[in-house]
């Protein structure tokens, strides 16, 4: 195949796309017939002229695709690599522990080779973790085991979906086409800023474990990895506690770990089994809620198309300081989320539905840290530094309550009292609390100068009423288990996968590295 790149005007049609490729290059009708999508791109730097950038992909005969071939500036080669899976037949069911992204396509790469995985899950499977989750928001009733962080989907299962991917590879390929079987829209296989939506996310994780079970997989909901079971040096097994208190060993040589970036407990336990880990930084700050309306204008301009839906940025500037400020996860129509998985600390994570029709906008701003920061030396002590945070966060307030400000009190280092004309969405409840009295001095301070920066590039993100909520400490495990050219950590048999291992960050990416290990766990125990 070839492609080639096109303009189109927002609301395109299919016979737009086929004409702008006549215009790029010398195609027939009947040679545009057929066509796919590469990548999509919106284009708004130009408020006056909103526009997709495209690339878009054509199947001709060899020789004519070496003829276009020579129009070097318009036509480039487009190759698409198949994932393949060996038949694989192993002496041990492979064991996976977490079912986020990592852990769902891990297990999904070893059902497909014939491996037939155990799947164990902390929390519960996704429509019991709703109803828990549900229950938390209401009530204030916490689930240490099943809450926004543990359970079926993982963290991203409570977010806005996005599925960032960059240049796709097989690998992406074939987790974007799962995620289209299972429900997801198709164009998330080439809309660059694509999301899914908690709501859908819901249902594909669920359908990705039924398509897992029907290859032989098997899923234990509500049972935690206790500890390793370790013999001459290697994994030989697992002990495993069920949420009833019953306690028993699974037997195993290969142990795929996708447990998330929230899982504490967890990873000091195989700390003190002498797995080797390593710090590394993160990000701390807090969620910043505008109107959607009004960030819509800000990015789009006052009279943008409707059906461009809700607006999304991203923004980042580098501090003299040597320190990094950054938006993520942005959550275009969205809410802010209680988002704590441990009993007397508060967290905040962001969520959207696909419609992206809530009231307000809103996206983390956070602050680079690193192991320089955390007062010690020791591998976990990024552990420690972000409990600190939400330990003193939830002192603040009660009953799981989060601490807000105004922006304007804020930037003016005044002592805030007011919220102003915008309504908060963290469901839980607000306080009002001065972010000095629970964030790092030099995360107030880099926020507050960043924050010129990213008026200065979007004028008008310096919005007065626009609420800041923290704190929002989890953007990803500030821990790396160390693991070889094999993906095996120090003790072999054990393969850490995934965010909470320090190897991806967002859904696609954890679920490419649980996919990988997979496959190359597989391919290692061929017939």
């Amino acid at each position: 195949m070839i492609k080639t790149d096109i303009k189109l005007p927002i609301g395109y049609t299919k016979s737009d796309i086929r004409d702008a490729l006549k215009n790029r290059i010398p195609l027939t009708d009947e040679e545009v017939r057929e066509f796919e999508i590469a990548r999509r791109t919106l284009n708004v730097n130009d408020k006056k002229d909103i526009h997709y950038d495209m690339t878009v992909a054509i199947g001709l005969s060899s020789d004519r695709e070496r003829g276009l071939l020579n129009m070097r500036k318009k036509v480039r080669p487009h190759e698409q690599k198949e994932l393949v899976f060996p038949v694989s037949k192993m002496s041990e069911r492979p064991l996976v522990v977490g079912s986020g992204p990592a852990g769902l396509f891990a297990a999904l790469g070893l059902a497909i080779s014939g491996c037939r995985p155990i799947v164990i899950e902390r929390g519960m499977a996704v429509k019991e973790r709703e109803a828990t989750v549900n229950r938390f928001n209401t009530f204030g009733i916490l689930d240490p085991e099943c809450n926004i962080q543990y359970g079926e989907g993982g963290a991203g299962t409570f977010s806005d979906g996005k599925l960032k991917y960059g240049s796709p590879d097989e690998y992406k390929r074939f987790i974007l086409n799962e995620f289209i079987r299972a429900g997801a829209d198709e164009d998330i296989s080439y809309s660059v800023g694509a999301h899914v939506g908690t709501d859908k996310l819901k249902i594909i994780v669920e359908k990705i474990r039924e398509k897992i079970i029907s290859l032989g997989g098997e899923f234990r909901f509500s049972t935690r990895l206790d500890s390793l079971t370790i013999r001459d040096g290697k994994i030989c097994g697992a002990t495993v506690t069920q949420k009833d208190g019953v306690s028993y060993e699974i037997f195993t040589d290969k142990i795929i770990l996708a447990i998330g970036h929230s899982a504490r407990d967890t990873i000091r336990t195989l700390y003190n089994q002498g797995v080797k880990m390593s710090s590394r930084g993160f990000g701390v700050g807090m969620r910043i809620e505008h109107p959607r309306e009004y960030i819509n204008e800000l990015i789009y301009g006052k009279d943008y198309p409707k059906e461009l839906g809700a607006a999304a940025y991203h923004l980042v500037t580098h501090l003299s300081s040597g320190r990094s400020v950054y938006s993520f996860c942005m959550c275009p129509g969205g809410e802010v989320v209680a988002a704590t998985g441990s009993v007397g600390s508060i967290v905040t994570n962001g969520m959207s539905e696909y419609s992206r029709s809530a009231e307000n906008s809103n996206a983390a701003y956070l602050v680079s840290v690193t192991p320089d920061d955390f007062g010690s030396d020791h591998p976990l002590a990024g552990f420690d530094m972000q409990a600190k945070i939400e330990a003193k966060a939830f002192a603040l307030t009660e009953e799981y309550k989060a601490p807000i400000t105004r922006m304007e009190e804020f930037l003016k280092k005044e002592t805030p009292k007011k919220l102003g004309g915008m309504t908060p969405s963290y469901k839980r409840g607000v306080e009002i609390v001065a972010p000095e009295s629970y964030l790092p001095s030099f995360v107030t301070y880099s926020l507050r100068e960043a924050m010129f920066d990213f008026d200065a590039w979007i004028p008008g993100m310096l919005y007065a009423d626009s609420l800041m909520t923290g704190p929002e400490t989890r953007t990803t495990s500030p821990v790396r288990i160390e693991r070889d050219e094999n993906f095996e950590s120090s003790i072999p048999g054990l393969y850490p996968v995934g965010e909470g291992a320090g190897y991806a960050g967002g859904i696609i990416s954890s679920a490419r590295d649980g996919l990988v290990v997979a496959v190359s766990i597989a391919n290692s125990s061929v017939e």
